[in-house]
């Protein structure tokens, strides 16, 4: 069963009896249970969960260390058979030292142990009179060398770190620690406060090869600490580009000064995955499939990442204190069943509460605004020359012209909107076109190619009647001539139209509609550039300029509602668009899907037909996703000569496909080896 790079993680925050560990063990075996018929491959319980975290002085008990090492090795002896690598926190005695440690389980071993190296002493935390710390392992005073034997095989230990016997099995002891499950899944452990300091272990711990890290925690509720938690976990996921298990103690733990509610999270790199329900009275458990394979990718491509000191020490310094542990195989978890993880189908769509989606809208319509200004103020120009169609493209290239000029305190009059009725022209874009331009007080002109056209087919004796690749293309390198002279004549420059979307495609006419002086959407894709003109006409200009009775909030809305058309062959009998986009190069919506998964996150084409089929499962067959993914891969490679050349203009997002910066590719790659992939 093909896992695409997923691992399915759990945190159980199990109901908790103080000094209980009957019962404690009881509530973690049951809980294991659920996670491994759930397919769980790393599942993670609360810090000191065996005893309780509030047990005290009771820690200088011997008879609650003794019952505790007793209890995970019931635990341990509970996981024969099983698959799911499991995480749980109890005293562990070593040197007549006791340490608050994490205890990594598998398949009937313990297979490493990790204590807390920073114990808080302030306010109502006092664990150093109880435990020592983990840093005793850090600084070579328990180091020693050796070789131990584990499930048969002989491993290295190449770190600060010691051999223990504990719960019957022999195992290293250190806080740096690395466990690996499978080929590529590697996580390590930090426990609670070790979070909270300048410097938390995970910062090292990532930059040795951990792309997960473990939090198991007692993290109690005090106004507002939840929200400083969240972020904490939030921002330490996204610059350690880690997935983030943090679990925390839940109802039970004693309430004498301290109330615990049972916050565990879920991050991926800075995106919450899950979170549980805090103040239930009920053992909670959340789980999420995270993709390791894009965090390895994302770790690669930040070149910067494994630099983890100003004098530019490398993370191999690192690496080579830590002792490496390999516990099991990654479990054959069913992924094209239930999916513990939401795929955005329109994931360059801003998303999210309201003030989130309009801070992000803003965000990038004003880096837009303010690339497009500083290039009309820097050059002098003094017009900006735009030809409008009435499509989706030229809508939004010519709203942010506007607001440049407006920021520019320039009249609008300047802008040099052209209207070019070409042999495909519709009545409905002609008319939103010319109606755009009237609302927003630019100066427009009307020029038909159709003569000059007609021409140039008698020129190069091309018959009209054949409407192919010539036919088309005539019209659109036209359009280009006249913006281009007209550019010359008012002394300005020509703002292309064309997006993100179609640059991937190739879905532009080379050295035609591909070509001007600044491309403002050059970064934006067709699904953001729909939305953004929405937005635009919603927030900027709804109640302001009007033609007649429509405001330029209602031509948008027109324009939006427009199938999308270059128009370059004729309209139907009625005057409609006859020529549809997306009929020839698929849905939009699916290839700005395709490319934002295999720029951001390199995901081979089997693993983008999968996350498609979660995504968007309800409303295309599997069929059509690989017909139109082929379609993308095809064109992608075809026409990347495209993209070699391309004009200035402002990234807005994480993808752009500049050749200057963000994709540099050989225009003769082949195809093959991704198209093969989705070969049936």
């Amino acid at each position: 069963m093909e896992s695409f790079g997923f691992i399915r993680v759990a945190a159980a925050s199990p109901r908790v009896k103080v000094a209980d560990i009957q019962y404690n063990t009881s509530e973690i075996i049951a809980l294991i249970d659920r996670a491994d018929e759930d397919g769980v491959s790393l599942l993670v319980f609360p810090e000191l969960s065996v005893t309780g975290y509030t047990c005290g002085d009771l820690f200088g008990s011997n008879l609650l260390i003794e019952r505790a090492e007793a209890a995970v090795a019931a635990i341990r002896d509970h996981l024969r058979g099983k698959e799911v690598t499991v995480v749980v926190g109890a005293p562990v005695r070593y040197n007549d030292k006791l340490y608050n440690c994490a205890v990594v389980l598998r398949n009937g071993q313990v297979k490493g142990i990790v204590p807390k190296i920073y114990n808080p002493t302030y306010n109502e935390f006092y664990e150093s009179r109880w435990f020592s710390t983990g840093a005793d392992f850090l600084s070579g005073n328990v180091h020693n060398e050796g070789r131990f034997l584990d499930n048969g095989k002989d491993f290295v230990r190449e770190g600060f770190c010691a051999e223990i016997v504990f719960a019957g099995s022999r195992c290293n002891i250190s806080p740096n620690i690395l466990f690996r499950i499978g080929d590529d899944a590697t996580f390590a452990i930090e426990i609670c406060e070790d979070l909270w300091t300048p410097l938390p272990p995970s910062s090292f711990h990532s930059v040795a090869g951990a792309q997960l890290i473990v939090n198991i925690s007692a993290s109690n509720e005090v106004l507002l600490k939840h929200t400083y938690r969240k972020n904490l976990v939030c921002e330490q996921s996204a610059h350690t580009l880690s997935g983030y298990i943090y679990c925390s103690s839940n109802y039970g733990e004693s309430t004498q000064d301290l109330v615990f509610a049972g916050s565990s999270l879920i991050y991926e790199n800075g995106t919450l995955m899950a979170e549980a329900e805090r103040f239930t009275m009920d053992s909670t458990m959340i789980l999420a499939d995270l993709d390791v394979e894009k965090l390895t990718v994302l770790r690669q491509k930040q070149s910067s990442f494994y630099y983890v000191t100003p004098d530019g020490t490398r993370a191999s310094t690192y690496a080579q204190m830590y002792s490496r542990v390999f516990v099991g195989k990654l479990p054959a978890t069913d992924f094209r069943g239930r999916f513990y993880r939401y795929i955005e189908p329109h994931p360059f769509v801003p998303a999210g509460d309201p003030a989130e989606i309009k801070a992000r809208s803003e965000e990038i319509i004003s880096i837009q605004t303010l690339g497009l200004a500083t290039r009309l103020e820097h050059v002098g120009a003094k017009t900006a020359v735009i030809g409008i169609s009435g499509g989706l493209d030229s809508t939004l290239a010519l709203l942010i012209t506007a607001m440049a000029f407006d920021k520019l305190g320039w009249d609008r009059s300047r802008i040099l909107g052209v209207s070019m009725p070409g042999l495909g022209t519709s009545r409905r874009t002609r008319g939103n076109a010319d109606d755009l331009m009237d609302a927003l007080g630019i100066t427009s002109k009307v020029i038909s190619v159709v003569p000059a056209v007609n021409q140039h087919f008698k020129d190069i004796g091309h018959d009209p009647s054949v409407m192919d690749t010539t036919y088309e293309n005539a019209q659109a390198r036209e359009r280009t001539q006249i913006l281009m002279d007209l550019s010359n004549q008012t002394g300005g420059i020509v703002v292309g139209t064309g997006d993100l979307s179609e640059l991937a495609l190739g879905w532009c006419t080379y050295n035609g509609d591909h070509m001007s002086m600044y491309g403002v959407n050059a970064s934006v894709p067709k699904t953001l550039v729909r939305y953004l003109c929405s937005w635009i006409g919603e927030t900027r200009f709804s109640d302001r300029a009007r033609v007649g009775d429509r405001t330029v909030k209602d031509i948008i809305a027109d324009i939006v509602a427009t199938p999308i058309s270059p128009e370059l062959t004729p309209a139907d009998e009625n005057g409609n668009i006859a020529q549809l986009t997306e009929d020839l190069v698929g849905p939009y919506e699916l290839n700005d899907f395709f490319l934002y998964h295999f720029f951001r996150f390199g995901c081979e084409p089997k693993k983008i037909l999968f996350l498609a089929g979660k995504a968007f499962g309800d409303r295309y067959d599997g069929e059509t996703l690989r017909k139109w993914l082929y379609n993308f891969f095809r064109r992608f490679f075809g026409q990347q000569f495209k993209r070699s050349c391309l004009p200035d203009g402002p990234k807005v997002g994480s993808v752009s496909l500049s050749p200057r910066g963000d994709w540099r590719m050989p225009s003769d790659a082949k195809w093959a080896l991704f198209l093969n992939e989705l070969n049936p």
